[in-house]
């Protein structure tokens, strides 16, 4: 079977950074992506989540398309909870490199257990 133009580009998808428009000047960008989902690896049930980012630029901004692709690849692959948050930071962190970045995986609830992962480039979890 074909695929769909909406496959293509998410199996395509990089995270593109943009120059961030006013540089000189901490502000905060909040973006929620309330469709967020992966596969449990250990019984290959969906996991759903909501994925919330919020971080103060530094020379670069996401832009915003490239970054719905990009967390839509997720979607078939078999990730915890915990790994997929942290894979989010990562690579959000290393593209933009910005003055804070936070990334918050909300995942709904299964089993009767709900999770929630948070990563800060200002605290030490550790």
């Amino acid at each position: 079977m074909e695929k769909k133009y909406g496959e293509i580009a998410i199996e395509e998808a990089q995270i593109e950074p943009w120059g961030n428009p006013t540089p000189e000047r901490n502000y905060m960008i909040e973006i929620t992506f309330p469709e967020f989902s992966c596969l449990c690896p250990r019984s290959g049930y969906p996991d759903y989540a909501t994925i919330k980012i919020r971080y103060i630029p530094d020379k670069y901004i996401v832009e915003l398309r490239s970054l719905k692709l990009w967390l839509n690849k997720f979607r078939n692959r078999y990730i915890s909870h915990e790994q997929a948050t942290n894979e989010i930071y990562t690579a959000l962190y290393e593209t933009l490199k910005p003055r804070f970045l936070e990334v918050i995986g909300d995942f709904n609830p299964r089993g009767n257990v709900h999770t929630v992962i948070k990563v800060r480039s200002d605290e030490n979890y550790g």
